[in-house]
């Protein structure tokens, strides 16, 4: 497959996880379309997985095709129709600052024919996508992640903008696709890129391609890696970072994580580049970079590239004054909870007054790597003697076994927000608690 494969075991999967990590260029409004009107369809869908098969998931059908493209500050009215044969919620990754719109805490479960709506305001620029694996575990068809794209006002030094977005399964001997939290037993593990398992992406010499990255797997903290290939990460989670060559290559990616880089294609024309995935297993080729035979774009790669431009969150954050609490995740007695089980009673993980800094303390508990998932908020990964945090904004984060991490956040969003909880381990529940600000 490759002479040089990812040197990468699970351990190292997880430390990256927790620190990571055409001639004019293309204005923002090239790629958004002034969409006020979503209607996602919650139905069974066709996933081709192998050949003679016939292979089906829950899927988020639309009439926009591939990601869903918007822009700053649109306003969306959004309608969930579900057609599948289970209650489902609608989870937006990373769309943080919109009230009423907070999955089982503002949005109740759809059952099977019926609808839902409400209003989805792009209040920031980046990556994200919407999917509805709250209530999916042990579920006769596992689901789908639908990507979603939020474009920047100002235009962006770029020539495409593309999105490459990774999602597990577990496939049985005659071709069934399971759903997470129930044993897999001999079902085999597999990668799809694109909903391919293959997926060629055509560029040419000295473009300059922003590609986004989105690990939707159910469980599995993945590491991609381009053979041979300048990679610099420009955002994480959605939100601007300062831009940092990714090391060796190779980015590392939780569930949930998505991470924009920029490819500055520098091989000649006829090139084949391999974007090989590990998962702290096995390596596999899920995609490559194919350098059209065409003339170049220009007479080189344009020069480093300048930071995107930021969402508006706070430069500091004075941690002198935080509210603190600790959260143990991957442990029985914990506090956490299946999805279902959340409701009017159950209490919070913690409240804190509007405005007011908050650290919290993470403990994985388990004896697999564990994953936490924020809503409503981006956090700051903190140093280990609370001096100072890493250059970058995430949303989740994971943890390996007996590892703990302190990441802290200005609650500046009031409302009632969803904390999601996980084990990489594919039969292992998906868990839930929630905070409130106000």
């Amino acid at each position: 497959m490759t002479n040089s494969p990812l040197a990468l075991t699970r351990r190292s999967l997880l430390a990256g996880a927790g620190g990571a990590l055409i001639a004019p260029l293309l204005p923002s409004t090239t790629f958004a379309q002034a969409v006020t009107a979503l209607e996602l369809q919650a139905k069974p869908g066709p996933l081709i997985v192998r050949p003679g098969t016939n292979s089906e998931a829950g899927t988020l059908h639309s009439a926009q095709k591939g990601p869903l493209r918007f822009n700053r500050g649109d306003e969306i009215d959004v309608q969930i129709v579900n057609q599948l044969p289970g209650p489902i919620v609608l989870n937006c990754r990373g769309i943080n600052a919109v009230s009423g719109i907070a999955p089982l805490l503002d949005r109740k479960p759809v059952a099977t024919g019926a609808k839902d709506s409400f209003k989805l305001v792009m209040r920031s620029a980046g990556t994200s996508y919407v999917d509805m694996r709250l209530l999916g575990d042990g579920q006769s068809l596992p689901s789908q992640v639908r990507s979603m794209v939020v474009q920047e006002t100002d235009p962006v030094e770029v020539d495409r903008d593309e999105v490459l977005l990774v999602e597990d399964f577990r496939i049985t001997a005659d071709g069934k696709l399971l759903a997470p939290g129930v044993d897999p037993k001999d079902a085999a593990a597999m990668f799809l890129a694109n909903r391919k398992t293959l997926h060629d992406i055509p560029v040419k010499p000295n473009e300059r391609l922003r590609l986004r990255l989105i690990n939707g797997c159910q469980r599995s903290v993945i590491a991609l890696k381009f053979e041979d290939q300048d990679v610099r990460v420009m955002a994480i989670d959605g939100q601007p970072a300062e831009p940092f060559p990714a090391r060796n290559n190779h980015v590392v990616l939780a569930p949930g994580t998505r991470i924009d880089v920029y490819l500055d294609i520098a091989k000649t024309a006829g090139t084949v580049t391999p974007i090989l995935l590990h998962d702290g297993k096995d390596i596999r080729r899920i995609g490559q970079l194919v350098t059209l035979k065409d003339p170049p774009l220009r007479a080189a790669p344009l020069q480093s590239a300048t930071p995107l431009p930021s969402n508006g969150l706070p430069i500091q954050i004075d941690l002198k004054s935080a509210l603190r609490s600790d959260l143990n995740l991957g442990a029985p007695d914990t506090g956490w909870i299946k999805p279902l089980d959340l409701g009017a009673s159950t209490a919070p993980a913690f409240k804190v007054k509007s405005g007011k800094p908050v650290v919290l303390t993470l403990t994985n508990k388990a004896s697999t790597p564990a994953v936490l998932q924020m809503h409503g908020h981006h956090f700051r990964l903190l140093d280990k003697l609370d001096d100072g945090w890493k250059p970058f904004w995430l949303d989740t984060l994971a943890l390996d076994p007996g590892q703990t991490q302190r990441i802290a956040f200005l609650a500046h969003n009031p409302g009632r927000w969803l904390l999601e909880a996980f084990t990489t381990d594919w039969a292992a529940p998906r868990l839930v608690r929630w905070y409130e600000v106000g």
